[in-house]
């Protein structure tokens, strides 16, 4: 799909601005630019930036219900009640209880777990998981990354004498659960300063709560880390402020010393001896963690991930790795037959947004698909299967577009939903799904903006590449990572390059551009690859001169080089640094 590029150039005082913060911290203009338009504009906030303390963490007292959750946790290990800890089936829920159940059983024995099936009991508190704590009785379930919603089934259990102490991060509604703590900094009533945590940031926070009243030094939640990295990249929620540190201490964790299941994990990937990021997580280690929830039931990965047995681990990851092969083959198939439909079917092509359904489509997969249909089409969209009278969905959006206002807008069609402003899910009576594809459709059409039907590239800086010739800038970009929302990867462009004469095309199926090009203002030569984007082999094969949006990556094949990975090719006369 043909972009815009939205480059701002600097401003005389950012110029300014920019040279004096560079000096201070001995960094080039390019990086101090970068600083100052993410809001960093002295040398301590830089400092605080590079190098995120523990320290700075938020005191977990200041959410809501915090004291009142540790005081329950207290009491239900003095009592020795049976505690179970639940949580959602994807890589935030899973990872959340797998957290919270290895600290708290360094300290209490009579602790369980629960992942509900995602096709048998569906998102969320489940009748089958509230008998199974009856049956096993359990006096306290701590449920995380879902529960706040789940007004009925909570009353339910308290009914049963089982409490509830929900840690989520969901958006909620105006009713709460009769839960006995509810912990969630998205309450409209919660003054906690930071708003977005991830499901196990919040059960991480729980635990930080925990070992503050107990005299447990923070040490020990330390080893944990690694697993809030794996959530805050997998459920794409804001690397910024306390989330940064969260992040960066967790890939440090994660590099240097994972636990038994992550390590299994990256053997598995084939990450081993590589610095692993957050891009490695969101498509390496997080797919494979949600595999099992996908295809058969995700305490497989909860079984994983608190495994303590190596040769185990790597035998349970060899398993989960088998189950991601599966759902890469639905996937595509899903895929291919999603956009058949969308080819065929005439109303979507003048929509703002995709409704697609198909009763065979498998449930676990359906959220994947979305998220490709949105990426084709850059519409926000929203694909549903059937199970017995049912019809489950996921919805995904597109930069700057609510999803979760728009699903909510049609509430009264719905059985249940939750979810973010970019991903959400649904269920509701299959009879019912014409209707809400019409009301959806209408609500995004009214709704949505101009600049929000287009694919929209920003531009960091534009530069050259002698600013790239030596690997000093790219070792100095390592420094702003941990990357992800709120703090993206720099996209770079350079105007007026050619190809050097040995670009050519590469891939299974000659998808991608293998290139090796000249700046025609430096003379310096750069290799790059282009994925996916072929066509536009031809025209540089013709040596016309070309624009390119390009992040700095490491070429994995040449240990220690420096390479473009490019996202956007345009003919040289046609680039307007101001086209936005």
């Amino acid at each position: 799909m043909q972009s815009k590029w939205n480059y701002e150039p600097p401003t005389p005082e950012e110029k300014k601005a920019a040279e004096e913060l560079g000096e201070k911290i001995g960094m080039s203009p390019i990086i101090a630019m970068l600083l100052i338009r993410r809001g960093i504009t002295t040398e301590s906030a830089a400092k605080r930036f590079f190098r995120p303390q523990l320290a700075d963490l938020i005191n977990p007292f200041l959410m809501k219900d915090m004291d009142i959750a540790v005081d329950r946790l207290n009491d239900a290990m003095g009592r020795k009640e049976n505690i179970l800890v639940y949580g959602d089936y994807d890589v935030d829920g899973c990872t959340a209880v797998a957290l919270v159940y290895k600290f708290l059983q360094q300290f209490y024995s009579k602790i369980d777990y629960y992942i509900p099936d995602r096709y048998e009991e569906g998102y969320g508190i489940s009748m089958k998981g509230l008998e199974y704590a009856q049956e096993k009785g359990v006096k306290l379930i701590i449920i995380l990354d879902c529960g706040i919603k789940a007004i009925k089934e909570i009353a339910y259990a308290k009914s049963l004498g089982i409490d509830f102490i929900i840690c989520d991060h969901h958006v909620p509604d105006d009713e709460m659960p009769e839960a006995v703590a509810v912990l969630n900094p998205k309450r409209e009533d919660d003054t906690y300063p930071f708003k977005h945590l991830s499901g196990c940031g919040v059960g991480f926070k729980f635990m930080q709560a925990f070992a503050k009243n107990n005299d447990i030094p923070f040490s020990r939640l330390i080893p944990l880390l690694d697993f809030c990295a794996v959530s805050i990249a997998a459920d794409i929620v804001p690397v910024t402020e306390e989330n940064r540190i969260l992040a960066f201490h967790g890939l440090k964790q994660l590099n240097q010393n994972p636990s038994v299941g992550l390590k299994a994990i990256i053997d598995i990937c084939g990450l081993n001896g590589r610095d692993i990021s957050m891009s490695d997580i969101v498509f390496k280690i997080g797919p494979r963690i949600n595999a099992s929830g996908r295809m058969e039931n995700g305490k497989e990965s909860v079984d994983l991930l608190i495994e303590r047995d190596f040769p185990t681990a790597l035998s349970k990851a060899r398993h989960i790795n088998e189950y991601n092969e599966q759902r890469k083959d639905i996937d595509k198939q899903m895929t291919e037959e999603a956009n058949q439909i969308v080819a065929k079917l005439e109303s979507q092509k003048h929509q703002s947004s995709i409704v697609l359904y198909d009763e065979n489509w498998k449930k676990g997969v359906i959220g994947i698909v979305a998220s490709r249909l949105t990426e084709i089409y850059f519409r926000p969209t929203v694909v549903l299967t059937r199970e017995n009278n049912l019809a489950t969905g996921s919805a995904r959006s597109v930069a700057g577009f609510d999803v979760y206002s728009a699903i909510k807008h049609c509430r009264d069609l719905l059985l249940n939903f939750g979810g973010h402003t970019y991903a959400a899910g649904l269920t509701l009576r299959w009879d019912d799904v014409k209707e809400f594809r019409r009301r959806f459709q209408q609500y995004v059409e009214e709704h949505i903006q101009p600049e929000q039907r287009e694919v929209t590239i920003k531009v960091d800086a534009q530069i050259d590449f002698r600013d790239i010739a030596s690997k000093r800038l790219y070792n100095d970009l390592r420094r702003l990572a941990p990357y992800g929302p709120g703090n993206e990867k720099p996209r770079f462009c350079t105007v007026g390059v050619y190809d050097f004469g040995t670009s050519k095309v590469v891939g299974r199926d000659q998808e991608h551009i293998k290139l090796e090009l000249v700046d025609s203002k430096s003379n310096h030569v750069m290799n790059g690859i282009a994925f996916g984007q072929s066509a536009s082999a031809r025209y540089i094969k013709s040596k016309r001169s070309f624009d390119i949006i390009y992040t700095l990556e490491e070429n994995i094949y040449k240990h220690g080089s420096v390479q473009l990975q490019i996202e956007a090719i345009r003919e040289a006369e046609d680039y307007d640094p101001n086209n936005k």
